[in-house]
């Protein structure tokens, strides 16, 4: 890896208090634009350029998708309300099923991917994918929904995941906030997915404080700092770096679970994006691999490694 060194104990500063918001939907109209632009910001010179700039072309086939697509029909509010009530997401992963959008939604994505310059493998898959019956691939929506993923074919699982989370990005904007509650630390109170990281944010109201963003449906949820996502833990915190690396990005570990999260510090650096910068930083994963840790962040575009 381009990121080298040992990783080392960091010692945060929670700083002063706010009142964040408990629950921020997802803007799907800039949001993979912005994933794609930094993408190409962070490939130059990168030990995994190649890969960052091919999903460069993966979010901005995201973003484009959504300009062929018809407008998304959100649950009706009593099925939000009774979801909710009962302590469930209100677009449970785990209970999809496909409609009629969800599957042009697919299409397209893979349509508008298809025209891009890909890679041999990825142009397989993509081809693979298009071939399918529609029984066939709603199977593996099922199948990566629940995180069945096989081995060898992981280039049509990360696909299917970066279509869907085009459809659940939509969805999830439709729905109203304030109707929202949360599940778990480290469950998306929309979707029921886990996260990609966390990030300590600058935003008016919310300085210095710590949301988690999901893996599928891009909701932000508040969190409060210095406890484990993965157990709920807040005894033997500790917060891990490459030495010599800026501080802007290090590994939330717990001593109880053995696991650690990502967490990314936008209020130091506004520039980085969880998705794009979690895959970026895989050197830290893999030092902390090396370690014994467990990694509790989920992101489709890190499936192969």
């Amino acid at each position: 890896m381009s990121e080298s060194g040992s990783a080392k104990v960091y010692t945060p500063n929670i700083g002063e208090a706010a009142k964040p918001p408990p629950v921020v939907l997802p803007y799907p109209a800039s949001l993979f634009l912005n994933r794609s632009k930094r993408f190409l910001a962070l490939a130059s010179g990168h030990q995994l350029e190649g890969y960052l700039r091919f999903l460069a072309t993966v979010t901005r086939a995201q973003h484009d998708t959504q300009a062929t697509l018809a407008e998304v029909v959100p649950p009706p509010a009593e099925v939000v309300t009774k979801a909710v009530t009962h302590g469930m997401p209100p677009l449970s992963r785990t209970s999809f099923k496909p409609d009629e959008l969800a599957e042009t939604t697919l299409d397209r994505f893979l349509e508008t991917l298809a025209k891009a310059e890909l890679p041999a493998e990825a142009a397989a898959a993509v081809k693979t994918l298009q071939s399918m019956t529609s029984e066939q691939r709603r199977t593996v929506v099922k199948n990566v929904l629940n995180e069945t993923i096989e081995q060898d074919r992981i280039a049509q699982h990360v696909l299917v995941l970066a279509g869907l989370q085009v459809h659940f990005t939509r969805l999830a904007a439709k729905l109203d906030h304030s109707a929202l509650k949360s599940v778990a630390d480290g469950i998306c109170p929309t979707c029921g997915s886990r996260p990609l990281a966390s990030s300590v944010v600058n935003w008016p109201g919310a300085t210095n404080t710590r949301f988690c963003t999901c893996s599928l449906c891009a909701t932000m949820w508040y969190v409060v700092r210095v406890k484990c996502l993965l157990c709920g833990s807040n005894e033997s915190i500790n917060f891990r770096l490459i030495e010599g690396q800026p501080d802007t990005i290090k590994a939330e570990t717990c001593d109880k679970c053995h696991g650690y999260v990502k967490i990314f510090y936008q209020i130091k650096d506004p520039t980085l994006e969880p998705l794009a910068d979690d895959v970026a930083s895989l050197g830290l994963d893999i030092l902390l691999s090396e370690d014994g840790w467990s990694r509790g962040g989920y992101n489709p575009f890190l499936l192969g490694y």
